[in-house]
């Protein structure tokens, strides 16, 4: 903990000032000048408090030694078990910008449009439980220099033949890049951190542990060389587009690809260096979802689940206007009836399908390259929610062979068009439940501190 020199209290990084803060006599200090030899070589570490939940195993640190009251990661509502450790000191941070106050601003407007979101979502109270983390990421730095050789070919017509030239296209290439990041934590779920981007990186700091204080950070244990081959791709394709549109290459067509760069490309250390989010965890039963505001810019990225009675409810009075609106203009025949029936019932099976794919992804954390070698979820895409799609595939197939047949009683078109309806419109409530899956996550267990797994 950083005390004023003036009264002894307890300093903290103040957003609007950039500077910390007395508490009590509110005397600013630069975030460098309490901290000495901040730029020494040999400090590569730097005491914190470990705050470690004893529900999830996550771990959180700061500089400061207030007791935490609730774990992020699973949302439990306990004091958190804290010790003594040391971490490694990062190169660069990027310090707050937004403060509480801004966040829960830009978090209020986003949820104004929610209207299905669960009441609990905008409650003052659970707003006000919105946590400054400093996320630990991977800085990569890439240069390209020297003679590049890609190979290319033009073709023509001339009479009834195609004359086709092959190149050997060379040049000179300096070029840098500077500031590509990935998340170094692996309780920051992939597909989080890459919507709440991006950061400015130049307006990166030195870092100083004195700019945690007041807030708290994530751990940093994915290591960079599971990012690399991904950023060295960006980096090829990048300069390749660049290359391939000068007005020299541009009547090629370059067949070697962004390989050819391949030699010239050089990475240089990966950086640890920590950005700012605004983090807040909305709990229900065995599931956690997240809501995370940039602590530089403010954008707002959150995944709330659908409250059901609110849907129903506003499903139900948005279908009763439309009905009224197309039978003043429309005259739906049996036929008709049940062709609409049939598109809707096809509709919604497709996104049924398609969810159902996407939550055995997120189960499995195959979109999550932190994730890579911990133990996963089983895929909840039910047996049950399969029954109804074969139910709807079925009453699809029944309802073909009625309009095949061309009975003459309607009765045989209704009927299936309320069979059709009863199975569409339980796989619908299946399809929100689905989306409400997505929205959320499991509870994270942290198995390199006992559990089985990660947000």
């Amino acid at each position: 903990m950083y005390q004023c020199k003036s009264c002894g209290g307890r300093l903290k990084f103040d957003i609007p000032s950039q500077q910390l803060k007395c508490e009590y006599c509110s005397t600013l200090y630069d975030p460098y000048s309490v901290e000495d030899g901040f730029v020494a070589e040999g400090h590569s570490n730097y005491d914190v408090t470990i705050f470690t939940c004893p529900q999830c195993g996550g771990e959180i640190y700061s500089t400061d030694e207030t007791a935490a009251g609730f774990c992020s990661f699973c949302g439990a509502s306990t004091v958190l078990e804290s010790r003594l450790g040391k971490k490694t000191r990062p190169l660069h941070v990027i310090p707050f910008s937004q403060t509480k106050e801004d966040c829960k601003k830009e978090y209020a407007k986003v949820m104004r449009r929610a209207i299905f979101a669960p009441s609990a979502l905008k409650d003052k109270t659970y707003i006000d439980s919105f946590r400054g983390i400093y996320m630990p990421y991977w800085k990569y730095h890439f240069i390209q220099e020297g003679t590049f050789s890609l190979t290319g070919e033009e073709s023509h017509r001339s009479g009834d033949y195609i004359i086709t030239n092959y190149y050997n296209l060379t040049g000179n290439i300096d070029a840098g890049y500077n500031g590509l990041t990935y998340d170094a934590s692996s309780s920051f779920a992939d597909n989080i951190s890459e919507r709440v981007a991006p950061y400015d990186t130049l307006q990166m700091k030195d870092f100083s542990p004195a700019f945690l204080s007041g807030f708290y950070a994530d751990v940093s244990d994915v290591d960079a060389r599971i990012y690399e081959k991904d950023m060295k791709q960006l980096v090829l394709d990048e300069s390749f587009e660049k290359l391939r549109n000068l007005p020299q290459f541009k009547r090629y067509s370059i067949t070697s690809g962004s390989k050819g760069l391949s030699s010239v490309t050089k990475q240089e250390k990966p950086e640890l260096t920590m950005f700012p989010v605004w983090f807040l965890s909305y709990r229900k039963n065995d599931r956690v979802s997240y809501a995370t505001v940039n602590g530089q810019t403010g954008k707002v990225v959150l995944d709330f689940p659908i409250d059901y009675t609110k849907y129903m409810i506003g499903s139900l009075l948005l279908a009763i206007p439309i009905f009224l609106f197309l039978n003043l203009f429309f005259t739906f025949r049996p036929i008709t009836t049940l062709i609409f029936a049939l598109i809707l019932g096809g509709i919604t099976n497709i996104i049924h399908y398609v969810d159902g794919k996407r939550i055995r992804s997120r189960e499995s954390l195959m979109d999550d390259k932190g994730a890579k070698g911990r133990i996963t979820h089983v895929s909840r895409h039910s047996f049950v929610g399969k029954l109804l799609e074969f139910a709807n595939i079925a009453a699809t197939l029944i309802s073909i062979v009625v309009m095949f047949l061309n009975p003459v009683s309607d009765w045989y078109y209704y009927g299936c068009v309320i069979f059709s309806l009863l199975f569409e419109l339980l796989l619908f409530m299946d399809v929100i439940a689905q989306y409400n899956q997505l929205a959320t996550r499991p509870l994270p267990q942290f198995n390199h501190r006992g559990g089985d797994d990660r947000a």
